[in-house]
Protein backbone atom coordinates (compact mmCIF):
# COMPACT_ATOMS: atom_id res chain seq x y z
CA UNK A 1 0.00 0.00 0.00
CA UNK A 2 1.05 3.34 -1.05
CA UNK A 3 0.78 6.48 1.98
CA UNK A 4 1.34 10.03 1.45
CA UNK A 5 1.46 11.56 4.79
CA UNK A 6 1.99 15.27 5.40
CA UNK A 7 3.25 16.17 2.25
CA UNK A 8 4.42 19.75 1.10
CA UNK A 9 6.19 20.05 -1.86
CA UNK A 10 8.32 23.59 -3.53
CA UNK A 11 9.55 24.84 -6.59
CA UNK A 12 12.09 27.34 -5.22
CA UNK A 13 10.10 29.85 -3.03
CA UNK A 14 6.92 28.90 -4.65
CA UNK A 15 4.62 26.04 -2.97
CA UNK A 16 3.02 23.37 -4.98
CA UNK A 17 1.33 21.14 -2.50
CA UNK A 18 0.60 21.61 1.21
CA UNK A 19 -0.11 18.95 3.91
CA UNK A 20 -1.22 16.28 1.25
CA UNK A 21 -2.46 12.97 2.58
CA UNK A 22 -3.56 9.60 0.47
CA UNK A 23 -3.34 6.33 0.41
CA UNK A 24 -3.42 3.87 -2.85
CA UNK A 25 -4.52 -0.18 -2.18
CA UNK A 26 -4.04 -2.62 -4.23
CA UNK A 27 -6.63 -3.50 -6.22
CA UNK A 28 -8.26 -0.59 -6.33
CA UNK A 29 -8.01 2.61 -8.39
CA UNK A 30 -7.31 5.75 -6.77
CA UNK A 31 -8.09 9.03 -8.61
CA UNK A 32 -6.86 12.41 -7.91
CA UNK A 33 -9.12 14.93 -9.12
CA UNK A 34 -8.55 19.05 -10.10
CA UNK A 35 -8.50 21.46 -12.94
CA UNK A 36 -5.16 22.72 -14.08
CA UNK A 37 -2.38 23.85 -11.79
CA UNK A 38 -3.37 22.50 -8.34
CA UNK A 39 -0.75 20.43 -7.71
CA UNK A 40 -2.19 16.95 -9.17
CA UNK A 41 1.38 15.95 -11.61
CA UNK A 42 3.43 17.80 -8.34
CA UNK A 43 2.11 14.66 -6.06
CA UNK A 44 3.09 12.48 -8.89
CA UNK A 45 6.19 13.17 -9.28
CA UNK A 46 6.83 13.52 -5.43
CA UNK A 47 5.21 9.92 -5.28
CA UNK A 48 7.74 8.85 -8.19
CA UNK A 49 10.82 10.43 -7.13
CA UNK A 50 10.81 12.85 -9.54
CA UNK A 51 10.73 16.16 -7.43
CA UNK A 52 12.09 16.12 -3.36
CA UNK A 53 9.35 16.89 -1.06
CA UNK A 54 9.70 19.38 1.46
CA UNK A 55 8.20 17.95 4.08
CA UNK A 56 6.25 14.80 5.00
CA UNK A 57 6.75 11.19 4.31
CA UNK A 58 5.91 9.01 1.59
CA UNK A 59 5.41 5.36 2.50
CA UNK A 60 5.36 2.04 0.61
CA UNK A 61 4.95 -1.45 1.47
CA UNK A 62 5.59 -0.34 4.79
CA UNK A 63 8.95 0.99 4.10
CA UNK A 64 9.77 5.14 4.28
CA UNK A 65 10.77 6.05 0.13
CA UNK A 66 10.65 9.52 1.30
CA UNK A 67 14.28 10.05 -0.13
CA UNK A 68 15.08 7.04 -2.20
CA UNK A 69 15.70 8.53 -6.15
CA UNK A 70 13.20 7.49 -8.44
CA UNK A 71 15.31 4.59 -9.86
CA UNK A 72 15.32 2.77 -6.54
CA UNK A 73 11.66 3.43 -6.68
CA UNK A 74 10.89 2.14 -9.74
CA UNK A 75 12.83 -1.34 -8.63
CA UNK A 76 10.98 -1.66 -5.44
CA UNK A 77 7.59 -1.86 -8.31
CA UNK A 78 6.35 1.68 -8.75
CA UNK A 79 5.94 2.47 -12.36
CA UNK A 80 5.00 6.18 -13.52
CA UNK A 81 3.20 6.77 -16.98
CA UNK A 82 3.59 10.57 -17.43
CA UNK A 83 1.59 13.23 -19.18
CA UNK A 84 2.37 13.55 -22.62
CA UNK A 85 3.79 9.90 -22.82
CA UNK A 86 7.23 10.63 -23.25
CA UNK A 87 7.66 7.22 -25.37
CA UNK A 88 11.28 7.30 -27.87
CA UNK A 89 10.45 7.91 -31.16
CA UNK A 90 13.32 7.19 -33.27
CA UNK A 91 13.34 3.88 -31.24
CA UNK A 92 10.68 1.01 -32.44
CA UNK A 93 8.30 -0.46 -30.41
CA UNK A 94 10.00 -3.43 -29.46
CA UNK A 95 12.65 -0.93 -28.44
CA UNK A 96 10.86 0.96 -26.43
CA UNK A 97 8.97 -1.91 -24.64
CA UNK A 98 12.29 -2.71 -23.50
CA UNK A 99 13.44 0.39 -21.80
CA UNK A 100 11.71 -1.16 -18.89
CA UNK A 101 14.09 -3.83 -18.79
CA UNK A 102 16.85 -1.63 -16.52
CA UNK A 103 14.77 -2.44 -13.16
CA UNK A 104 14.17 -5.94 -13.67
CA UNK A 105 16.82 -8.47 -12.77
CA UNK A 106 18.38 -9.99 -16.10
CA UNK A 107 16.60 -13.32 -15.64
CA UNK A 108 13.14 -11.78 -16.43
CA UNK A 109 14.10 -9.41 -18.98
CA UNK A 110 11.09 -10.66 -21.34
CA UNK A 111 8.08 -9.16 -22.77
CA UNK A 112 5.37 -10.74 -21.03
CA UNK A 113 2.38 -12.09 -22.87
CA UNK A 114 -0.56 -10.27 -21.08
CA UNK A 115 1.54 -6.95 -22.72
CA UNK A 116 -0.43 -8.09 -26.00
CA UNK A 117 -3.04 -9.53 -24.49
CA UNK A 118 -4.14 -5.96 -23.00
CA UNK A 119 -2.67 -3.82 -26.24
CA UNK A 120 -3.45 -6.04 -29.07
CA UNK A 121 -2.34 -3.21 -31.77
CA UNK A 122 1.08 -3.48 -30.47
CA UNK A 123 1.91 -6.78 -31.52
CA UNK A 124 1.83 -6.03 -35.08
CA UNK A 125 4.00 -2.72 -34.62
CA UNK A 126 7.04 -4.47 -33.36
CA UNK A 127 9.31 -2.80 -36.12
CA UNK A 128 7.85 0.72 -36.34
CA UNK A 129 9.12 3.30 -34.82
CA UNK A 130 7.49 5.36 -31.73
CA UNK A 131 7.13 8.60 -33.45
CA UNK A 132 5.19 6.72 -36.35
CA UNK A 133 2.33 5.57 -33.84
CA UNK A 134 -0.61 8.15 -33.48
CA UNK A 135 -1.65 9.94 -29.84
CA UNK A 136 -3.75 6.90 -29.07
CA UNK A 137 -1.39 3.96 -30.00
CA UNK A 138 1.43 5.85 -28.25
CA UNK A 139 -0.46 5.90 -25.17
CA UNK A 140 -0.69 2.45 -25.15
CA UNK A 141 2.77 2.49 -25.58
CA UNK A 142 3.48 4.19 -22.63
CA UNK A 143 1.78 2.18 -20.08
CA UNK A 144 2.06 -1.14 -22.26
CA UNK A 145 6.19 -0.47 -21.20
CA UNK A 146 5.80 0.68 -17.83
CA UNK A 147 3.30 -3.02 -17.43
CA UNK A 148 6.83 -4.68 -18.60
CA UNK A 149 8.39 -3.35 -15.58
CA UNK A 150 5.92 -5.78 -13.45
CA UNK A 151 5.06 -3.34 -11.21
CA UNK A 152 2.54 -3.16 -8.11
CA UNK A 153 1.87 0.52 -8.28
CA UNK A 154 1.31 2.07 -11.56
CA UNK A 155 1.06 5.82 -11.74
CA UNK A 156 -0.82 7.49 -14.25
CA UNK A 157 -0.93 10.72 -15.34
CA UNK A 158 -3.72 11.83 -17.67
CA UNK A 159 -3.85 9.14 -19.66
CA UNK A 160 -7.13 10.14 -21.95
CA UNK A 161 -5.83 13.66 -22.57
CA UNK A 162 -6.06 13.95 -26.60
CA UNK A 163 -7.11 10.84 -27.07
CA UNK A 164 -9.70 9.88 -29.33
CA UNK A 165 -12.84 7.91 -27.50
CA UNK A 166 -12.94 4.67 -29.19
CA UNK A 167 -8.67 4.44 -27.51
CA UNK A 168 -9.99 5.91 -24.36
CA UNK A 169 -12.45 3.16 -23.72
CA UNK A 170 -9.40 0.96 -24.64
CA UNK A 171 -7.32 2.48 -21.67
CA UNK A 172 -10.43 2.12 -19.50
CA UNK A 173 -11.00 -1.42 -19.90
CA UNK A 174 -6.95 -2.51 -19.40
CA UNK A 175 -7.37 -0.09 -15.82
CA UNK A 176 -10.22 -1.85 -14.53
CA UNK A 177 -8.95 -5.59 -16.00
CA UNK A 178 -5.02 -4.55 -13.85
CA UNK A 179 -7.43 -3.76 -10.96
CA UNK A 180 -9.31 -6.92 -11.14
CA UNK A 181 -6.32 -8.91 -10.95
CA UNK A 182 -5.83 -7.43 -7.09
CA UNK A 183 -1.82 -7.32 -6.97
CA UNK A 184 -1.71 -3.86 -8.57
CA UNK A 185 -2.42 -0.14 -6.80
CA UNK A 186 -3.47 2.56 -9.33
CA UNK A 187 -3.34 6.16 -8.73
CA UNK A 188 -4.41 7.69 -11.28
CA UNK A 189 -4.59 11.47 -12.20
CA UNK A 190 -7.09 12.76 -14.41
CA UNK A 191 -9.33 16.01 -14.88
CA UNK A 192 -12.44 14.37 -16.49
CA UNK A 193 -15.28 13.38 -13.73
CA UNK A 194 -17.28 10.67 -16.05
CA UNK A 195 -14.08 8.62 -16.62
CA UNK A 196 -13.01 8.64 -13.20
CA UNK A 197 -15.90 8.07 -11.97
CA UNK A 198 -16.33 4.49 -13.72
CA UNK A 199 -13.01 3.50 -12.85
CA UNK A 200 -12.21 4.58 -9.40
CA UNK A 201 -12.83 3.57 -5.65
CA UNK A 202 -11.37 6.21 -3.80
CA UNK A 203 -11.65 9.65 -5.06
CA UNK A 204 -9.53 12.63 -3.78
CA UNK A 205 -10.22 16.21 -5.54
CA UNK A 206 -7.18 19.12 -5.31
CA UNK A 207 -7.43 22.44 -5.42
CA UNK A 208 -4.25 25.15 -4.98
CA UNK A 209 -2.11 22.28 -4.17
CA UNK A 210 -4.05 21.16 -0.61
CA UNK A 211 -6.49 17.67 -1.17
CA UNK A 212 -9.83 19.20 -0.60
CA UNK A 213 -12.37 16.84 -0.81
CA UNK A 214 -12.07 13.10 -0.56
CA UNK A 215 -13.57 9.86 0.02
CA UNK A 216 -15.35 6.57 -1.42
CA UNK A 217 -16.68 7.27 -4.71
CA UNK A 218 -20.19 6.15 -3.48
CA UNK A 219 -19.99 8.65 -0.67
CA UNK A 220 -18.99 11.25 -2.62
CA UNK A 221 -21.57 13.79 -4.20
CA UNK A 222 -21.29 14.11 -7.54
CA UNK A 223 -22.57 17.86 -8.34
CA UNK A 224 -19.77 18.82 -5.37
CA UNK A 225 -17.22 16.98 -7.15
CA UNK A 226 -18.01 18.18 -10.54
CA UNK A 227 -18.11 21.51 -9.30
CA UNK A 228 -15.15 21.94 -7.91
CA UNK A 229 -12.87 20.25 -11.03
CA UNK A 230 -15.08 22.18 -13.73
CA UNK A 231 -13.34 25.09 -15.24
Amino acid sequence: MLEVKSVDLHYGAAIALRGVSLVAKPGEVTCLLGRNGVGKTSLLRAVTGAHPVSGGSIVWEGADITRLPTYERARRGIAWVPQGRDIFPLLTVRENLETGFAVLPRRERRLPDDVFELFPVLKSMLRRRGGDLSGGQQQQLAIARALVMRPRLLVLDEPTEGIQPSIIKDIGRVITLLRERGGMAILLVEQYFDFARQLAQEIAVMDRGSIVLQGRREELDEQDVRRRVSV
